[in-house]
């Protein structure tokens, strides 16, 4: 996906769109073709980090792997879960589905991320759900769990596959760069969990809240200008 195109697209949303009272969501569309919806790999459950704010929150719900015990009880109930190394060789498919559907933030100390790797890495890593390596400190696990208002879900899944995803990438607020940097990630992001890459994507579009949707690569009338950089003037 051309990054000049999604910014052309970008700016003429912008000028199609109406002045409201609030700060309008900024939001990405991607439609889908060639995807039998019927195949479980073709539902798309992702969780991505985005490079700037979209203005969500999103809420941390934290799963790490352990093998220090000690610090295990230390941080008990300041995660959502917490499994032992010892634990991970017996976890059953839907146990490993959970983690996929129901949590955004995976940590995983050092010992415990090897038999994570060994064990889970062939169901987690596809997905973009292995988890990032942290020391035993809970100001790391602080750190790591304030980190997820980047972080937004992507799926395909509305009870049942859909062909197309939709999400919010920013806001009005945001600068026509970071709007683009988002949702570039998205793009990309969602482009590489897809069996056919770019071949399976149909269209892109974008849209305010209460504006009209602008398709990436239609022919925009009275589009804007694009923006000239300022000249530094020499003294």
């Amino acid at each position: 996906m051309d990054k000049k195109e999604i910014m052309r697209a970008v700016q003429y949303v912008r000028a199609r769109s109406k002045k409201r009272k609030f700060d309008q969501s900024i939001d990405l569309t991607v439609n889908f073709k060639g995807l039998d919806l019927k195949k479980p790999e073709n539902a798309i459950e992702l969780d991505v980090k985005f490079p700037h704010s979209t203005g969500k929150q999103a809420e941390a719900k934290a799963l790490i792997f352990l093998k220090d015990k000690a610090f295990a009880r230390e941080i008990t109930g300041k995660v959502a879960k917490i499994i032992m190394d010892t634990d991970v060789p017996n976890l059953k498919k839907k146990d490993i589905e959970a983690i996929v559907r129901d949590y955004n933030v995976l940590l995983a100390e050092g010992p415990a991320l090897l038999v994570v790797a060994k064990h889970l890495g062939q169901q987690l890593a596809p997905k973009g759900k292995m988890p990032k390596l942290v020391q035993p400190n809970l100001q790391n696990i602080e750190t790591a769990m304030q980190n997820v208002s980047t972080f937004t879900k992507i799926s395909n899944k509305k009870g049942k596959a859909v062909p197309l995803v939709h999400v919010t990438i920013g806001k009005e607020s945001n600068k026509d760069e970071e709007i683009v940097d988002n949702a570039m990630t998205a793009i990309d992001s969602i482009v590489a969990a897809l069996p056919g890459k770019e071949g399976n994507l149909k269209s892109v579009l974008f849209k305010t809240t209460m504006g009209p949707s602008v398709k990436v690569g239609q022919t925009y009338d009275n589009e804007p200008e694009p923006k000239k950089e300022k000249k530094e003037v020499k003294k």
